[in-house]
């Protein structure tokens, strides 16, 4: 989205209701990257390998993952304030939980119920900042995108101001900011009108029948196992102390960020989404390849670079997923982010193992063929991913008319990056 756009004019003015719900999305978006600076010291607190403390991602994307076919069904039932207060509820409990952990094992149960509550949240918070937000959809959506891009960059910056005195400080960190983000929601948040259509738990899997659909989803599942192998893995290669590495993922986290509001949208107007994809998915490949090769210091600029690559295909991905089908929506979402979040599970697991069974620069040519294996589906796969042409921004030229329908917006699933 452009940020001249009139939806940009309104996005200060907006009510408290909106203002809880996005500050509490912050702080959703800022669990993902929170553990990343502190990974090597939660293996030295509980004396786990680098494989055990990477599972803690993987619990958590494989619960993100099945919880998407839920997230639908539950919320068109009880409601969006209620779905935010659950997830939120959730996350207090097994964020705190987390912090009190006696061993990895505990560690990665705790943090697979933190998965679940995420889940529950970020899927439903832009379906009700869209409802609460004064100045139409476009100021939501770019306050939404500004709250997921502000997480993903501090997350890691607070895991490693709060991790370097201890490792279980940044989940009680978590709990307690979370734990304000519910208070805000129950005091300023009113209970939104309820779906006219309830999901059932089959409409995400049937939605997947689409060939275009089911093609975004194939090559996102690709594309994510490079994305977590560098957001779970690297901070292992580079073995920094939580200050520098929290450093290192805020700097990429900042690049994720503009380049997924900003640049994105404006290379999609000048190239088209497909090309800017499979251009983006190929660079990303060379850059963890030469990540994976290179001295420390290259490592350090491939990872904080990975960022910009991720942020544009984060976007377009999602902008796919959303418009390439007849679904509604949320439907299609659910469908898309079951397939890729599994990818987001695994990753974190092999690479480590990976490494153990041969050397460490092999996890990152793992990841470079996936990354190159997301580009071939878009080009193989072209055609079906094409959006109609009221859809697309590269035909739409950024700009609705009176006459034009508004385009499905990348992040409009609720967990575009990741996340998206």
């Amino acid at each position: 989205m452009d940020p001249s756009d009139e939806g940009a004019g309104g996005l200060l003015k907006q009510p408290k209701s909106v203002w809880a719900t996005a500050g509490a999305s912050v702080v959703a978006f800022m669990g993902i990257g929170l553990v990343d600076p502190i990974l090597p010291s939660i293996a030295q607190g509980l004396n786990a390998t680098a494989s055990q403390v990477s599972l803690l991602f993987t619990s958590y994307f494989l619960i993100t993952a099945v919880a998407m076919l839920v997230t639908g069904f539950v919320s068109s039932r009880i409601g969006g304030r209620r779905t935010l207060l659950l997830g939120l509820a959730f996350v207090v409990v097994f964020a705190g939980l987390a912090g009190t952990s006696g061993s990895v094992g505990e560690l990665v149960g705790f943090r697979a119920g933190w998965g679940l509550g995420n889940a529950l949240f970020v899927s439903t918070a832009l379906a009700v900042i869209v409802g609460a937000a004064a100045g139409g959809s476009a100021a939501a959506i770019l306050l939404y995108e500004s709250a997921l891009g502000l997480g993903m960059a501090c997350g890691p910056l607070l895991g490693a101001l709060l991790g370097d005195a201890s490792w279980r400080y940044p989940f009680f960190g978590t709990a307690f900011l979370m734990a304000i983000g519910f208070l805000c929601i129950t005091v300023f948040l009113k209970e939104q009108p309820k779906p006219a259509r309830k999901t059932s738990l089959l409409d995400p899997i049937k939605a997947l029948g689409h060939g275009g659909l089911a093609s975004a989803a194939i090559s996102a599942f690709f594309y994510n196992y490079t994305f977590f192998t560098v957001l779970a893995f690297t901070p292992f290669v580079l073995n920094m102390t939580p200050y520098k590495s929290g450093a290192v993922f805020f700097a990429w986290g900042v690049l994720l960020a503009v380049f997924s509001v900003i640049v994105a949208p404006r290379l999609q107007k000048r190239f088209g989404s497909l090309k800017v994809l499979g251009g983006s998915l190929m660079l990303l490949a060379a850059d963890v390849l030469v990540l994976g090769y290179g001295s420390h210091t290259t490592a350090v600029v491939c990872t904080i670079l990975s960022g910009a690559f991720i942020g544009v295909n984060n976007t377009v991905y999602t902008e796919l997923a959303l418009g390439v089908s007849d679904a509604p929506r949320p439907v299609a979402s659910a469908g898309y982010n079951f397939v890729r979040w599994f990818a987001a599970a695994a990753a974190p697991c092999f690479a480590p193992k990976i490494e153990e069974w041969t050397d460490i620069h092999i996890p990152f040519v793992v990841a470079a063929v996936t990354a190159s294996a997301g580009a071939v589906v878009v080009v193989v796969r072209r055609k079906a991913l094409t959006l109609p042409q009221a859809l697309d921004s590269t035909q739409a030229g950024g700009t609705l008319t009176a006459e034009e329908p508004e385009p499905k917006h990348a992040t409009e699933d609720g967990v575009a990056v990741f996340a998206n």
